[in-house]
């Protein structure tokens, strides 16, 4: 009888550690830039499905490149966010749709106040599906003229994800009351509010 127990108990382990690499294994990543990391952060950390986001370096030719490397503007690399997400839950598309209508798409190398082509408006795409979904909607945006003006987002393949430095991650969340925090990112936080309410968590 209680080798049964045993056998039954071991069963069930087995069966939640495979529920949990599939659950796992069902995530998906994708990585943006649209001007400072610390508000793209803040914005795809707010989304139902969003797993993690992770502050970074993308697009440049320096390895292991640090923040004072990317912010004097020679490395090549903008300041992006890399989202692990579950697709059940929220698609690449709706990512997409948030990528687009939370920051300027249609400034070459600008976001606000932030200056320089570490600020640039990009995606990195992971896989075929990734880029041909990002260029189909980006020429639809153009085709409609939704902005006013022509959306200037690069589209590239990713080929390298540095994570900045620890104080960079979780920075909104860590330092809300920062003057930074309160003029430039709460206001963005308001905005994905009242237009993406039903896709926070």
């Amino acid at each position: 009888m209680m080798r049964k127990i045993w056998i039954m108990v071991i069963a069930l382990l087995i069966a939640a550690i495979n529920v949990n690499a599939q659950s796992k294994a069902k995530t998906e990543k994708a990585t943006f830039g649209m001007g400072c990391f610390w508000c793209t952060e803040a914005i795809f950390q707010q989304l139902k499905g969003v797993k993690k986001v992770e502050s970074g370096y993308s697009g440049g030719t320096v390895s292991n490149p640090t923040y004072e490397d990317v912010s004097s503007g020679q490395t090549g690399h903008a300041e992006v966010i890399q989202v692990t997400y579950d697709p059940a839950v929220i698609s690449y598309k709706d990512l997409l749709e948030v990528f687009w209508k939370m920051h300027d798409a249609t400034t070459l190398n600008r976001q606000g106040a932030d200056v320089g082509t570490q600020y640039r408006s990009v995606i990195f795409y992971s896989n075929a599906d990734q880029k041909a979904l990002a260029e189909k909607y980006k020429n639809e945006l153009n085709a409609q003229n939704a902005f006013g003006k022509p959306v200037v987002t690069q589209i590239a393949p990713l080929k390298n994800f540095y994570k900045a430095e620890d104080y960079h991650q979780n920075y909104y969340k860590l330092n809300g009351s920062q003057p930074y925090c309160r003029i430039v990112i709460k206001p963005k936080m308001d905005k994905l509010e009242k237009i993406f309410k039903d896709k926070l968590k």
